[in-house]
């Protein structure tokens, strides 16, 4: 599934740029590490598309902190709404 391509653009604004350090202590630079893991794995988030297409991405950050983000992509703009650290049960698709 090809939903962004290289070089990617991180949309950051007063609406989501520190909402997941705040809620789950995920800065902005491990949000966009996940993007370039080799591993990582995307898939569309069906449920929650009602306005706009959003998808999940599970991977790992540089340090190998497990990630569970939830995105969109606004004119070849990826914006993150939610990260935060993979459960047990989710640690379970990396594998």
């Amino acid at each position: 599934m090809q939903i962004v391509t290289l070089p990617l653009t991180f949309q950051w604004d007063h609406g989501n740029t520190n909402k997941n350090l705040d809620k789950h202590n995920v800065t902005n630079q491990e949000c966009e590490e996940v993007f370039f893991d080799q591993d990582k794995k995307m898939l569309r988030d069906p449920l929650h598309s009602a306005n706009e297409d959003r998808y999940v991405l599970i991977g790992h950050t540089k340090l190998s902190r497990a990630l569970f983000i939830v995105f969109t992509v606004r004119q070849h703009t990826v914006r993150v709404i939610s990260a935060r650290d993979l459960n047990k049960k989710e640690l379970k698709l990396l594998q």
